[in-house]
């Protein structure tokens, strides 16, 4: 395996905190300490920690309505993620942009979205103002398969195609938009056949096999840093949990549901990095223990922190 051993830990961790977290957040909310809603990435964890390591920092990504893994796996901070989730003042966007809609410009990560497929056109912002400014960075622009039949995706593949935009679009398809499985609204079994519509190379990776996607991302991520233009990647995945916290979960078969999850992306990357001799059970271990006192750590940070004050609804206002 031809990745460095710092890169495999990287990736180990984030996922590992993607997982840890999302866990976590499961708990709290369904004990009612967390307000609005929260979609959680549990089961996805290998296509966020894949790609974000493929990134540097200064590299963009827009995210989704499941965003928690995305802003992690970027580098985010747990405290003020965790604490955003809260409604604190101390979160990244005070309290005020809730579970789906952290951002953070400073950090490349300009927003999850609550809107299905809103993101797309904000990566083609980014990656033409990189153009237009030949400031070598690259946007990466997660999006579900449910985005893949707006509107949205076809208008900003084609404008990213057409301008030869550094931009690689990552298509997380879980199977289900929101309730819809995809093969009842769409003839093609495969998203990425799309992308040679728009003169794009298109691929398709197994989602839960965190390096086969870190491989076809960096290639993709090399080839938009280069001006070679744009990438459609589409991990083939699945959510653990339903759309959103308490939602009954009647849709799908518990069979299809159970044979996912015992595809775990985690133990399966765990399991490599034992049997090619580079962790041990024991220094896996360690670093699970760690990121859980993280965890931990963040959420009494969430707890302790205030909550934004009356008069700050008006500050922050942009029109």
């Amino acid at each position: 395996m031809d990745i460095p051993k710092i890169k495999l830990k990287l990736m180990y961790e984030k996922m590992i905190k993607i997982r840890y977290f999302e866990e976590h957040v499961r708990d709290l909310f369904a004990a009612g300490e967390l307000p609005g809603f929260v979609h959680l990435y549990l089961g996805q964890e290998a296509i966020a920690a894949g790609v974000c390591t493929t990134l540097r920092d200064n590299d963009y990504i827009t995210s989704t309505h499941r965003g928690h893994g995305h802003i992690i796996a970027k580098g985010g901070d747990l405290n003020k993620i965790m604490a955003e989730l809260y409604g604190k003042s101390t979160g990244y966007n005070k309290g005020k942009g809730g579970s789906m809609h952290i951002a953070w410009p400073l950090l490349g990560i300009l927003g999850a979205n609550g809107i299905v497929g809103a993101g797309l056109p904000i990566a083609i912002g980014a990656a033409f103002s990189s153009k237009y400014l030949k400031s070598d960075q690259v946007t990466v622009c997660f999006f579900g398969d449910g985005a893949s039949n707006e509107g949205m995706f076809h208008e900003s593949l084609n404008i990213a195609s057409a301008f030869n935009l550094p931009v690689v679009f990552v298509c997380e398809n879980n199977l289900y938009a929101v309730g819809t499985r995809q093969s009842e609204v769409r003839k093609v079994e495969d998203i990425a056949a799309r992308a040679g519509a728009y003169g794009m190379p298109g691929v398709v990776v197994d989602g839960n096999d965190v390096i086969a996607v870190y491989e076809v991302t960096k290639e993709a991520v090399e080839r938009a840093r280069t001006g070679d233009g744009p990438t459609l990647i589409e991990g083939k995945t699945y959510r653990w949990r339903p759309h959103f916290e308490g939602e009954p979960d009647t849709y799908r078969p518990r069979e299809e549901v159970e044979a996912w999850m015992s595809r775990d992306p985690i133990a399966r990357f765990r399991d490599l990095l034992i049997n090619q001799n580079i962790f041990t059970d024991n220094e896996l271990d360690e670093i699970n223990r760690e990121i859980l006192a993280e965890i931990r750590d963040a959420i009494q940070f969430a707890r302790n922190s205030p909550l934004p004050a009356p008069e700050e609804a008006l500050q922050d206002l942009w029109a």
